[in-house]
């Protein structure tokens, strides 16, 4: 009998462990989402429009579905809130989690991240929140930036949590502390990396695996982290920021990495060269395969699709093409102009580009160019066009500033 419990016991830790999480830019934080069966062209004003709600709040964040549910966050005067909508477009709750980056750029920048019946959040001050997803009351509070002596650079706090086994991750970039892991049921920290130089960077970690190697990828504002999840343990830093070319204490790196297998791609934009990285074999280091200065996207992701990569790049603030660049050898395949940069996801084999003038494309992948098979604009919402789209459950999520659309593009 007690071997029995035992065994129960394990499964269900092992269950917890690895829930399902639904998160910015889909489950591997990697632009790739899940949905099939999806419109391959839209009509000419766009997919069916299920769902229009204002009121969310301001902000660059992503909305989230969950279900019959979409999850937002936004800045309402102050403070950020995290609010529940039914699937009518009326609010189930609306509650605050902690202060909005008060000075330049304060509107909402992280996005939920939900696993089981719980949601993460971070405001632009650090407030690290559990929430109970059913009725939104606080499960634990913990404010990273604070106890851990956060160092902001211009934009203060742009991070989503990162949940991994039973830890939340977050990367203060502190005097106390560069990166921490909390426990994800109680808030109580687990371990802590040493500081580094530099600030608090805007990229939000990830979990990298290839081979028998898993570790977490975390950001500050001068170098890449590799840690080990169960430990914190540190495996390798790459310095990326060099002060002869940026001559500010940080990156404005808001890009989460690109990997796969043993090589890491990094960009930000500002003509910043974007750099590949390779792993040893041992999980030890990393060096430079190549440098780039034409693929420097700004804050929109990047897609790796079938050995290339594709995405917008920087110009300057206002302006930016498309491309694609073969992963392996570092070519540039096509440079096309379409509006201006933008964010990009995936899902269905279609690339889904929404551009800082209001434009939403499907596109196909293909290195021979840019291939626009649909467009349609965004009228609702102010502010910059800045919030990645998030697909689930056969819809499309659009944010813009305190506006949300919800199209249907099931085919």
């Amino acid at each position: 009998m007690r071997k029995i419990k035992l065994i129960f016991l394990l499964l269900a830790i092992s269950f917890s462990l690895t829930a399902q999480v639904t998160q910015w830019r889909g489950p591997n934080r990697d632009g790739h989402f899940s949905d099939s069966t999806l419109l391959k062209e839209w009509p000419q004003d766009g997919p069916a429009l299920l769902l229009e709600v204002e009121g969310i709040g301001k902000g660059y964040s992503s909305a989230i579905a969950d279900g019959e549910m979409i999850y937002a966050t936004g800045m309402i005067d102050t403070l950020d809130y995290l609010t529940a909508i039914n699937p009518d477009g009326s609010f189930k709750y609306q509650v605050a989690y902690g202060r909005s980056w008060s000075r330049s750029f304060p509107d909402t920048r992280s996005t939920p991240v939900i696993e089981s019946d719980r949601i993460y959040v971070q405001s632009g001050m650090g407030t690290v929140s559990c929430i109970d997803k059913e009725s939104g009351e606080k499960i634990w509070v913990v404010n990273v930036d604070q106890d851990f002596e956060s160092e902001y650079h211009i934009w203060g706090n742009s991070e989503t949590p990162l949940v991994v086994d039973d830890l939340v991750i977050a990367s203060p970039g502190g005097k106390k502390a560069s990166v921490v892991a909390l426990n994800k049921m109680t808030g109580e920290t687990v371990w802590q990396v040493k500081p580094f130089e530099g600030t608090r960077g805007y990229a939000s970690a990830c979990v990298y695996q290839w081979n028998q190697h898993r570790f977490i990828l975390a950001t500050i504002g001068t170098h890449l982290l590799a840690l080990q999840p169960e430990s914190g343990e540190l495996l390798w830093t790459y310095r990326w920021h060099n002060p002869e070319k940026w001559p500010q204490p940080g990156l404005i790196w808001t890009n989460t990495p690109t990997f796969k297998d043993n090589r890491i791609f990094l960009s930000m934009g500002y003509d910043y060269p974007a750099v590949m990285l390779e792993m040893d074999s041992l999980a030890t280091g990393v060096t430079e395969v190549f440098r780039d200065q034409t693929f420097d996207n700004h804050h929109h992701g990047v897609i790796l699709h079938d050995g290339f990569l594709y995405g917008s790049n920087w110009q300057n603030n206002k302006k930016g093409k498309w491309l694609c660049m073969n992963w392996k050898s570092g070519e540039i395949m096509y440079v096309a102009a379409w509006d201006t940069k933008g964010s990009m996801v995936m899902a269905d084999g279609l690339l889904y580009c929404y551009n800082e003038r209001g434009s939403v494309g499907l596109v196909k992948p293909d290195p021979e160019g840019f291939e626009l098979v649909s467009e349609f604009k965004i009228k609702k919402g102010a502010g910059p066009h800045w919030a990645h789209p998030f697909i689930g459950e056969h819809k499309l999520l659009i944010r813009h500033g305190d506006a949300l659309m919800v199209y249907n593009i099931a085919e």
